[in-house]
């Protein structure tokens, strides 16, 4: 399981540095991460709210680190941070299924450069993370 852990911090580390990355203005992967209709993007976050999602993920991947690794009496407010990890397995897990449009298991969109990303890569990766989170919570607890 630890090598599983390990790999899902990594893959969160990863993606909240592109996140911070975009934020401050890098391009490279952009247009394979962002869902689009009709070659128009369904998303224009800014660069703030870019940075806040990567620091967010950067701090699931810490969550994920203490779940694991660390133990409660190590920990002050561990049940709290046991129901944070299975509320972002919900959250991951929900973003799995999808809006029903553009991302997820029941997206509409289908032909899109974003949908064949997030069909080959995303979905599979956010339910690994839905599912670690699931583990790590429970055997924390």
């Amino acid at each position: 399981m630890n090598f599983i852990v390990l790999l899902s911090i990594t893959t969160l580390t990863i993606a909240g540095v592109f996140h911070i990355y975009w934020a401050l203005g890098g391009t490279v992967g952009l247009d394979k991460v962002m869902p689009t209709k009709d070659v128009k993007a369904l998303l224009s976050p800014g660069k703030s709210l870019t940075a806040a999602v990567g620091l967010l993920i950067l701090c699931f991947a810490f969550l994920a680190y203490l779940l694991n690794f660390q133990s409660s009496n190590t920990i002050p407010y561990f049940t709290e941070v046991m129901y944070a990890g299975w509320f972002l397995s919900l959250i991951f897990f929900l973003r799995f299924i999808g809006d029903f449009n553009a991302v997820g298991l029941f997206k509409k969109i289908k032909s899109t450069t974003f949908a064949n990303y997030d069909t080959k890569y995303f979905m599979p990766l956010i339910l690994i993370w839905s599912i670690t989170f699931a583990f790590i919570s429970y055997n924390a607890g």
